[in-house]
């Protein structure tokens, strides 16, 4: 009912700067967005949040990437964009798109694909 289109990543230098951006494409008009956000999974670990916000929320991040990242969305167009700066090795994963999405009595979680994030040294 909800697809998650993900651009951007890469590969950069430690220090570097990346923007990976996302729309969600309802296929469904009733459905709202009500929160988009970005996660990301080292192959091997646990998927970790990495920042969301909510419509009409304050965003939230993960104590590792806050004052580094910024994530801004446009709840009119339905896209997220995740800015990376002064990025870290420790950085590198795959960062998946995610958006919170549903009707006034059911919420679902979606998830793009993912795009991968590699931070040389």
């Amino acid at each position: 009912q909800v697809q998650l289109v993900e651009s951007g990543g890469g590969l950069v230098q430690a220090g570097g700067s990346l923007r990976l951006s996302c729309i969600a494409v309802r296929r469904i008009f009733s459905i709202n967005i009500n929160a988009m956000g970005w996660y990301r999974q080292v192959p091997g670990q646990q998927r970790e949040l990495v920042a969301e916000v909510s419509r009409g929320g304050e965003p939230n991040y993960a104590d590792s990437v806050k004052g580094r990242f910024t994530i801004s969305s446009v709840s009119a167009r339905n896209t997220v964009s995740l800015q990376m700066n002064s990025l870290k090795p420790e950085d590198s994963a795959i960062y998946y798109c995610t958006a919170k999405a549903g009707t006034a009595t059911t919420m679902t979680d979606y998830w793009g694909k993912g795009t991968l994030v590699t931070v040389s040294l």
